[in-house]
């Protein structure tokens, strides 16, 4: 197994690991469910232990980066449509303000 791959696997097992804590912590689970959780939390729990921990390499660092990255660009608001005359007509409008605030500033 590459280190991408285990740095992949062994984040997938701690959000599961979250999910089934979170299952536990509810109020509303009931006895099947809890005892479930539980037996599957004991599974993974091992696997992380067996999996060690992160060499902390450079990999590890750019694995988080890459992730950082990707929440970013999926925004939950959408996109303006681009291509429009009112872009350039914002862009120019933004770049005078600012010129007039400097402007002014002096």
């Amino acid at each position: 197994m590459r280190v991408g791959e285990l740095a992949r696997s062994i984040e997938s097992v701690r959000r599961k690991l979250r999910a089934v804590t979170a299952v536990l912590a509810d109020s509303a689970a009931t006895e099947h469910e809890r005892a479930n959780a539980e037996a599957l939390k004991r599974r993974l729990e091992r696997r992380l232990r067996q999996a060690g921990a992160p060499k902390g390499d450079w990999t590890d660092t750019a694995f988080r980066l890459g992730k950082a990255v990707k929440e970013i660009n999926s925004s939950a608001s959408p996109g303006s449509p681009k291509g429009d005359w009112t872009d350039d007509a914002f862009r120019l409008g933004r770049a005078l303000r600012r010129g007039y605030k400097k402007w002014l500033s002096r």
